[in-house]
């Protein structure tokens, strides 16, 4: 059965990651059903200023849904909804904050609440570094209530080859923790070209 996935991109560090994830998920067709895209507006700003394209040019050439970040009237923003899973990647301290405390005053902050509530898939890519307490305690209490906290963390075991290769490392483990099956290198296979990225 196809999932449905909302994806969420805000403006900590890590566009990178929200790109190759939109395009990872469009190429999952039989897995993933509709793709709903939101972006905040520090996170449409932060996708010009590292990728050196807007986000509106990415999401013209891919099979998604883009919603406003201001709007409520979503499916996504109800339990009622058909969409199982949402990864907000980048995830910034901000957003984790709102969603760690259940300040649905955006879109985003709205959905992931949803998806708490209703004991469906929220996977957090949280991006900073260092984490003070404060952030810690966000993710502590996120992760409580039931969001995965997935640190946009990449990983060298599977011998990337280039920045792609190597955002693809968290990306492929953020696919799978929200529920959809994706070929990435797994630890104790012999690091093969052709497979994108890491679990």
């Amino acid at each position: 059965m196809e999932k449905n996935i909302v994806v969420a991109v805000t403006g900590a560090s890590g566009a990178l990651y929200a790109k190759l994830l939109l395009e990872r998920l469009c190429g999952l067709r039989g897995q993933v059903g509709e793709v709903a895209v939101v972006l905040s507006g520090s996170g449409r700003d932060v996708f010009r200023h590292e990728l050196g394209r807007s986000a509106d040019e990415l999401l013209a050439t891919l099979p998604v849904k883009v919603y406003d970040n201001a709007s409520f009237s979503a499916p996504f923003a109800s339990g009622s909804s058909n969409f199982g899973s949402m990864v907000v990647a980048p995830c910034s301290m901000g957003t984790l904050a709102r969603i760690a405390a259940g300040v649905a005053d955006s879109l985003i902050s709205r959905a992931a609440d949803v998806m708490l509530k209703e004991r469906r898939r929220l996977v957090l890519l949280v991006r900073e570094a260092p984490y003070n307490l404060i952030h810690l305690r966000n993710m502590a209490a996120a992760a409580e209530a039931g969001a995965i906290i997935c640190p946009a963390s990449p990983s060298f075991y599977s011998h990337p080859q280039t920045i792609d290769d190597l955002a693809m490392t968290v990306v492929n483990r953020a696919v799978s923790l929200a529920g959809v099956e994706v070929e990435a290198f797994r630890w104790g296979e012999e690091p093969r070209r052709g497979v994108e990225g890491a679990g």
